[in-house]
């Protein structure tokens, strides 16, 4: 009777690189293999993928369809959030990572797996939000990172389709550069070719995939109405959909109008800095739209401390610390500002542009009367004096003090 192999999970996308990866951990470890693929809605061909795996001799493949809890439990607090790592990028590849590696735990332990294999570079971010959300998770387990194993001798594209090839395995794939690409249902990357030199303009008509350049988009507005309930998305144009169904709609709304196309150098937990490009149409036009809703809802202290923790929330998504006290303890203080984040918003999409067209809410703390110049019962000019002199009396002892002392 043969001796039953340990098991290993590894994460699977069915690219060159995971494919590599099966007869790789076979021949350094010995390991029944066993291939989770996320799907994240990369809307990618998953045709195939299982007769791939098998050939390439891993023992079995799951496919885990997790758009809708990636939507709902995701990208909703971090579009409520509102975060956003280092003004520009939207989180996209970010929010998935904790998501799988959560669903590699759970196959883990449903096959009595040792280990979790991750394709992830040396050099990246995902290997630390891969690494971090499996310890967070599951910290008896195991995890190879094959881009940083001695074992692993495979640098190129081409030394990998022929490391296949030795063991016996055509693989329907070429070794020409492209771009390294990342998609889901929020977004998708571009690095490599043109893009690692900073100095060089994105050849955007090779590259874009979701999008039609500002200058390609068409001549006139198109008009959109969304509703939100306590901050999360309900309808667009009166039509109500689940979220993941609203990002789709959104994504094909602001990819044909050119929005949320961004050419950014980011500073990588790492250390480094690295040059991309995001397309996230859909996601933001539902970051602006939530933030047009909340201008009317939030008083001023609220939204000064919401966007605080917003931009701490990113950095600690993009760190990949999901799972932490930390962010659930900002999350918590987020969803409590969404109460009243309940309304209707108007905008218009025109060339990259998203163009405010009206926005209403039972909750708005804006008030015609106040804010008029016409004299109401609420507001009288004169208080205004008594306020104006206690909130500059600071700077009027200060500047009293200097003038004694002849410096002013």
């Amino acid at each position: 009777m043969s001796e039953q192999k340990e098991k290993v999970i590894l994460a699977y996308s069915g690219g060159l690189d995971t494919t590599a990866i099966i007869p790789w951990l076979k021949e350094n470890f010995g390991f029944e293999v066993i291939c989770v693929c996320v799907d994240c809605g990369q809307e990618e061909e998953l045709d195939h993928l299982e007769e791939r795996a098998k050939y390439c001799g891993a023992s079995k493949l799951y496919i885990l369809d997790v758009t809708d809890e990636f939507a709902e439990e995701y990208i909703v607090p971090c579009v409520q959030a509102h975060a956003v790592y280092e003004n520009k990028y939207l989180l996209g590849t970010s929010m998935a990572r904790p998501l799988i590696a959560k669903k590699l735990v759970e196959i883990a332990r449903k096959e009595g797996a040792t280990t979790i294999c991750h394709g992830a570079t040396g050099k990246g971010n995902d290997q630390i939000r891969f690494e971090l959300g499996i310890k967070a998770l599951a910290p008896d387990l195991k995890i190879i990172a094959a881009w940083r194993n001695d074992n692993w001798t495979l640098d190129s594209r081409e030394s990998e389709i022929e490391y296949c090839r030795q063991h016996g395995i055509e693989l329907p794939f070429s070794a020409d550069s492209s771009y390294s690409r990342d998609r889901n249902l929020w977004h998708i990357s571009h690095e490599g070719l043109e893009l690692e030199d900073p100095a060089n303009a994105p050849d955007y008509h090779h590259l874009l995939v979701l999008s039609k350049t500002p200058q390609e988009a068409p001549d006139e507005v198109t008009y959109v109405t969304m509703t939100f309930e306590q901050g999360v998305p309900k309808s667009i144009d009166g039509e109500e959909m689940k979220v993941a169904d609203i990002i789709r709609k959104l994504n094909k709304l602001g990819g044909e109008n050119g929005i949320g196309i961004i050419d950014i150098v980011e500073n990588r937990v790492v250390g480094m800095k690295s040059r991309g490009i995001y397309e996230t149409p859909g996601g933001t036009i539902l970051m602006e739209a939530h933030q047009q809703l909340e201008e009317l809802i939030l008083d001023r202290a609220t939204y000064e401390v919401k966007d605080e923790i917003g931009h701490k929330f990113a950095s600690l998504v993009y760190e990949g610390k999901w799972f932490s006290p930390l962010r659930e303890a900002e999350q918590a203080f987020i969803e409590s500002t969404q109460k009243y984040v309940t309304g209707e918003v108007k905008f218009g999409l025109y060339k990259g542009n998203i163009i405010k067209a009206g926005t209403t809410s039972p909750y708005s703390l804006y008030s015609e009367e106040l804010a008029s110049f016409t004299t109401g019962d609420l507001y009288d000019h004169h208080d205004a004096e008594g306020f104006i002199t206690l909130f500059g009396l600071p700077e009027k002892v200060r500047a009293t003090k200097m003038q004694q002392l002849g410096e002013l």
